[in-house]
């Protein structure tokens, strides 16, 4: 069997929790904030977790991690 390519631009974006869980950063905060309260801006600094309906997908992406 042939081994899995990781997915690369995944594997930049992904990480791993000690207990299995695959952490994210949160989108748009990178441009077009002039209108975003403060508070946004802030709430989309911290991660997050992957939410459990999508944890296949991303797993599949990133085998290796």
């Amino acid at each position: 069997m042939p081994k899995i390519k990781t997915n690369r631009g995944a594997a930049k974006r992904f990480k791993i929790t000690g207990s299995g869980k695959i952490v994210r950063n949160k989108a748009y905060s990178s441009h077009i904030l002039t209108k975003k309260s403060t508070k946004r801006k802030r709430n989309l600094r911290k991660s997050t977790l992957v939410d459990s309906s999508n944890q296949k997908q991303v797993f599949k992406l990133v085998p290796y991690l």
